[in-house]
């Protein structure tokens, strides 16, 4: 703990001299170890607290200064040790700065009256008009958000958090603003009502007001150039530049938002990405990535988006105003100037092109192209599952979490194949088998939630969700059983089962974390029900429930072998299981011959057009070689062949192993 005093008459006199006034010079205290050596041309007034000023700080380029005051008025300010502030045309008031800043060229930074610092701002996502608010605060996880925003069917619940969240802000109200550590702060405009955490870098903002920025050593945040940015919170490893404009919005950890995006009443959560474009009263999950011109992102939820240039929405139909919502569920794309009318609901996992006006909810068939062909719009089941961009998406989300924060606040699982998509692809299967029973097998085309199915597409569409049930059901099965010694029949099925009482039912993905809907409603009971409950408890369920995430996924796996195989796990002989794993492999490779058919297409003659412009065929094929290489060579396809050679070797493995059981047992 620092010990400070009152300065004596020699420094009041050295400071003097050095062109510096102060209203009451007693109102002033100082560190042990102070010098007034490095402070010019300083007015001070009302509660003064200086640290020392002995160190030199490192500017960009090698330049070195002093630590010290120059040219600044200070108003009930305190300023640690070895900080620099320096040509402050207008004045610093009601702020605690910490040790090591640079604080240069900035008009005006205040804090006015007491202020929560945008915690508790009511965000008005996906309804413009109201309904749906999320009220920010500085730990906001999605889980949280989604479940404020969504579940508006239990106002108890809702009104219970929102209290929480009014009680944090309460004791982080306060009418003196912060400033960490290490903050270098250079050519910006007024700073109103800011706190503002270690390590951050504000660089030529234009104006911020009325926001917290969450920086730290691990995770340090960047506001770059022109960003004007009011009712904020910003959190930890965020990068905002280049002539942002923000209005209540929160903005997760690791987000990158820059190049004139606009914002308004909107929620980013981790490592979403904005440029150019707008976002208005959404829901951007984790990986919500808009980076094009005219792309307009409006009253819907995201997660894990893909929006293409030109990318649309309306919310609005002049009748009652702008009260239309849409969802497009995780993982989804949308291709160039595609249009769709809310309320609207795609299913995970989604292509979407072109214009779709009918409203339509595709929700139970993920891994779909929605298309649209002569005003209609045509459903295309399964798709996506053959597609290389869905795998090299799900490849590619891990290796960007640019999170550096040890202290994550989203829980995010990156699983394609999950018990969230595998049921809806179950009960997609039971609906195109039920179309075609219904309307006939010879029809041509079927009507399916305001889209239309083609008789072939349908085919297809059951024929790929069943590969990938196959798919998933055998990984869940090798998992457990990978590496596991077993001498019987009683050894393989206690290896078997489950070993997590949650699990079975339906699941829902909280805008990033795949979560039975058991839990969560337990959970809210207990939120509604508990008043000792706090927010950092909630923090701890979620975080829970990402961890157990696999055990849990077992036992759904265990609570579907009925249907699926028309055995419940502790039912299943080692021949049954040599017959799922031989299942599986089939479909593994099935769907991978198809990865491998689609990537093909990238090396055809059409995808040469365009190389080898002053040349012949000869040259045009080598420039191609030069700049896209061999098919063969490829890193995707090496991948997917590996993937063949690797799944099939862990088959066989497992397979020989039980056949060794099987031949104990014929034996006994």
């Amino acid at each position: 703990m620092t010990n400070y005093r009152k300065l004596n008459q020699t420094e009041i006199d050295r400071l003097s001299a050095q062109g510096c006034t102060a209203d009451e010079w007693s109102n002033i205290s100082v560190a042990e170890g102070f010098s007034p050596e490095n402070i010019t041309h300083t007015r001070f007034s009302g509660e003064i607290k200086l640290g020392v000023f002995e160190k030199e700080i490192e500017l960009p380029g090698g330049l070195k200064k002093r630590a010290g005051l120059h040219q600044v008025t200070l108003h009930n300010c305190s300023v640690g040790n070895n900080t620099l502030i320096e040509n402050i045309p207008n004045y610093v008031a009601n702020y605690r700065i910490g040790d090591d800043c640079y604080i240069q060229n900035v008009n005006l930074l205040l804090t006015e009256g007491e202020s929560c610092f945008g915690n508790n701002t009511p965000v008005s996502v996906l309804n413009e008009t109201g309904g749906r608010e999320v009220p920010i605060y500085n730990r906001l996880s999605a889980q949280l958000a989604y479940i404020i925003a969504m579940y508006r069917h239990r106002p108890d619940l809702t009104e219970r958090l929102k209290q929480m969240i009014a009680d944090y802000a309460g004791s982080v109200k306060s009418d003196r603003g912060e400033i960490g550590h290490g903050v270098h702060m250079v050519n910006t405009g007024t700073v109103r009502n800011v706190c503002i955490g270690d390590g951050c870098r504000i660089d030529g903002a234009s104006r911020l007001e009325n926001g917290t920025i969450n920086s730290n050593r691990e995770a340090p945040v960047y506001i770059g150039p022109n960003v004007t940015a009011e009712d904020f919170i910003i959190s930890s490893g965020a990068y905002v530049s280049d002539g942002v404009v923000m209005s209540r919005c929160f903005i997760g950890q690791a987000c990158h938002l820059t190049h004139l995006f606009s914002a308004h009443d909107s929620l980013f959560f981790s490592n979403c990405q904005g440029e150019n474009g707008e976002a208005c009263a959404i829901f951007a999950g984790p990986y919500t990535v808009s980076m094009h011109k005219s792309s307009l992102l409006i009253a819907g939820m995201f997660s894990f988006l893909n929006a293409g240039s030109g990318s649309n929405q309306s919310n609005h139909m002049y009748k009652l105003g702008p009260i239309h919502q849409g969802v497009v569920e995780r993982g989804s794309k949308t291709t160039s100037d595609s249009y769709i009318l809310w309320p609207a609901k795609i299913g995970a996992f989604s292509l979407i092109m072109g214009r779709h006006v009918n409203h339509p909810d595709t929700s139970g068939m993920p891994f779909s192209y929605l298309i649209e062909h002569g005003k209609r719009s045509f459903l295309v089941p399964g798709a996506n599952l053959k597609s290389v961009g869905t795998i090299r998406d799900a490849q590619k989300w891990p290796k960007r979490d640019k999170r550096t924060d040890p202290d994550k606040l989203d829980c995010i699982n990156f699983n394609l194949l999950s018990p969230y998509t595998i049921q809806k692809m179950l009960q997609g299967i039971d609906t195109l088998q039920g179309l075609k029973q219904t309307s006939g097998e010879t029809s041509e085309y079927y009507s399916f939630q305001s889209t239309t199915i083609k008789n072939s597409s349908l085919e297809k569409g059951i024929n790929l969700y069943t590969l990938a049930v196959h798919k998933f059901m055998g990984n869940s099965i090798i998992k457990r059983l990978e590496g596991a010694p077993f001498t019987g029949v009683d050894d393989l099925h206690e290896r078997l089962k489950p070993t997590d009482p949650l699990g079975e039912g339906e699941w829902i993905d909280l805008a990033g974390l795949i979560v039975p809907k058991q839990a969560v409603k337990d959970e809210i009971d207990r939120i509604v029900n508990c008043p000792d409950v706090s927010l950092k408890d909630t923090e701890t369920f979620f975080q829970s429930m990402h961890r157990r995430y696999y055990d849990m996924e077992w036992t759904w796996v265990c609570s579907m072998m009925t249907r699926w195989y028309g055995k419940s796990f502790d039912q299943l002989t080692a021949e049954d299981i040599i017959g799922i794993v031989r299942q599986w492999n089939e479909s593994v490779v099935s769907l991978d011959r198809m990865l491998y058919d689609d990537a093909r297409k990238e090396f055809s003659l059409i995808s040469r057009i365009g190389f080898g412009v002053d040349g012949s065929t000869r040259q045009r094929d080598f420039d191609f070689e030069q700049v896209r290489g061999e098919f063969e060579n490829d890193a995707f396809v090496k991948m997917v062949c590996r993937h063949i050679e690797d799944k099939t070797a862990l088959g066989n493995e497992l397979i020989g192993r039980l056949k060794q059981l099987k031949d104990q047992t014929i034996c006994q």
